[in-house]
C-alpha cells in the first residue's frame, strides 16, 4: 500500500539511525518499527495473567483488617453503655 506519512523530526532521525545501523531501506525501517510497536499492544487474552499472592493473616473470614479501628470503637461504645446501665441500676437500689 502506498501512502504519505508526515514524521516528526525526532522520529525521522530514529528511522534513519536504524537504516544506517542495519543497512535497510527507509520503507523496511518504517515497517519494522510499526510492526514492533503494534506487537507490543497484544490483546489482554495473550498477556500473562496477573496473580494475586495470598497469605494467611490469622483473621477469621468476614473480619476486615482495614476496619479494626471501627471494631475497637464499637467495643468501646458497648463497654461504656454496659457500665452506664450498671450505674443506673445501682443508683435506683
Amino acid at each position: 500500500m502506498r501512502t504519505t506519512v508526515t514524521l516528526d523530526v525526532d522520529t525521522e532521525a530514529l528511522l534513519r539511525q536504524q537504516m544506517a545501523l542495519r543497512g535497510i531501506s527507509f520503507k523496511a525501517a518504517l515497517n519494522e518499527a510499526i510492526r514492533q510497536a503494534l506487537k507490543q499492544t497484544v490483546p489482554h487474552a495473550k498477556r500473562r495473567r496477573y496473580k494475586v499472592r495470598t497469605f494467611s493473616s490469622g483473621f477469621q473470614p468476614g473480619i476486615d483488617g482495614t476496619q479494626l479501628n471501627q471494631l475497637s470503637d464499637q467495643f468501646e461504645v458497648e463497654d461504656y453503655l454496659r457500665r452506664s446501665r450498671k450505674r443506673e441500676l445501682g443508683d435506683r437500689s
